[in-house]
């Protein structure tokens, strides 16, 4: 009875341990004239590593007058 409850125990602690907040750092630039980068942050809550979605892309855009602009978001998981 002892080593059930034990295992039980340890199972649970495992699980528990699978799933926790997870933060997303994102940094969003361009090579327009005056853009500003800005760095934000997006928390995760009771998410397992494997499931986070934190993605970092990059778009080139083309106008007629503007020329093209390339704009992205690098994201790191932390």
């Amino acid at each position: 009875m002892k080593k059930i409850l034990l295992l039980v125990a340890v199972a649970g602690l495992v699980a528990a341990s699978c799933r926790k907040d997870l933060t997303c750092e994102c940094k969003t630039t361009s090579d327009q004239a005056g853009f500003v980068s800005t760095t934000s942050v997006h928390t995760m809550k009771d998410t397992k590593k494997k499931n986070a979605d934190c993605n970092s892309f990059t778009v080139k855009l083309t106008a007629p007058v503007a020329g093209t602009v390339t704009t992205g978001e690098d994201c790191e998981l932390k």
